[in-house]
């Protein structure tokens, strides 16, 4: 019955010339097909992972969350029923134009659309980036992360942890309340941010190389898109920056996510705020920011380290020279 992955993402919008640019030019995606109405995007051997549709309101989303079959998706849907969720099977021409084999759909409590499936398409033909690109870190880890804002945690988590089975990570009180929740080894494929309102505030996609994200970053300040500046954060040790995106969200472009074991985690309090450093929030009230800047400086002053993620083949092993730092090492 599990949810495994974070699968698809669509977004409403009819600035369908401005989304086409900003996730070709500035993301890198792959335009795999493009309509009057909608925009298909690839980003590994999947037909689709993020669509844009211009009859769905602007600021709204569409929400794919995958299960491994067909017997885990009826278990779910009455998983569901039983909790008093009221559940929608999705027409087969649905299931078609998401690329899934089925689907139900149902609302989370502040009106997000939810849809639960099996059995994604793989296209016939590899992934081509539109620019230059090492590729999307996806597979078993899904398509990224979402990050919602909502009216008042406590009213929205127990439905995420308690009824659709999410692990939580951490969370944080300051400088914002969040939360962080797991499906998989992916550190979070969901957070809610407390902001007094219903939203969408990021969606985040990682790359596989590091240099991805420095000319992404290149490319988003010459577009003036840049809304929150280069850094790492704290809990999954990402590196990135948030660029604006055509529609009122963030695309979050980052490398270098750690892996959690789902199984034996145990969730803490974030107390040195979201970012090790960097990550300037524009989006923040003035004195929430100023917050964030004071923990930042109040993190660097402690020596806040935390390790490297790389996979085999984008790193190379250094001698050490600086004998202060191999004497630190072996104390």
């Amino acid at each position: 019955m599990n949810l495994r992955a974070f699968g698809y993402v669509g977004l409403g919008s009819d600035r369908l010339a401005d989304w086409r640019a900003f996730g070709t030019e500035a993301l890198g995606l792959q335009c795999a097909k493009a309509t009057a109405s909608t925009l298909r995007f690839r980003m590994d051997d999947r037909e689709q992972r993020i669509f844009i549709d211009s009859t769905l309101p602007e600021g709204t989303g569409v929400f794919g969350w995958e299960v491994c079959d067909a017997a885990a998706l009826d278990h779910f849907g009455a998983h569901l029923e039983d909790h008093g969720i009221a559940v929608s099977q999705a027409p087969a021409s649905v299931a078609d134009e998401r690329g899934v084999a089925q689907l139900i759909a149902f609302d989370d409590p502040v009106g997000n659309r939810l849809e639960v499936f099996h059995s994604a398409t793989v296209a016939g033909t590899p992934f081509a980036p539109a620019r230059a690109l090492s590729g999307f870190r996806t597979g078993t880890l899904g398509l990224g992360h979402i990050v919602f804002t909502v009216p008042r945690i406590d009213d929205v988590l127990p439905f995420y942890r308690d009824v659709l089975g999410f692990g939580v990570s951490d969370y944080m009180l300051s400088p914002f309340r969040a939360h962080f929740l797991h499906l998989n080894a992916r550190h979070h494929s969901l957070a809610l941010i407390e902001t007094g309102r219903a939203g969408i505030h990021h969606l985040m996609v990682e790359a596989c190389s590091l240099d991805d994200v420095g000319q992404a970053l290149d490319l988003a300040e010459s577009r003036d898109e840049v809304n929150v500046s280069l850094g790492r954060h704290t809990n999954d040790f990402m590196t990135s920056f948030y660029a604006r995106s055509p529609s009122p969200l963030m695309v979050e472009f980052g490398w270098g996510g750690r892996e959690i074991d789902p199984e034996s985690w145990q969730p803490v309090e974030l107390r040195d705020g979201p970012s090790l450093w960097g990550h300037e929030r524009h989006w923040l009230p003035a004195e929430d920011r100023a917050l964030a800047q004071r923990m930042r400086i109040e993190a660097a002053a402690a020596g806040a380290r935390q390790p490297v993620q790389v996979m085999d083949g984008n790193f190379v092993r250094m001698s050490d020279t600086c004998p202060w730092t191999d004497g630190a090492r072996e104390k």
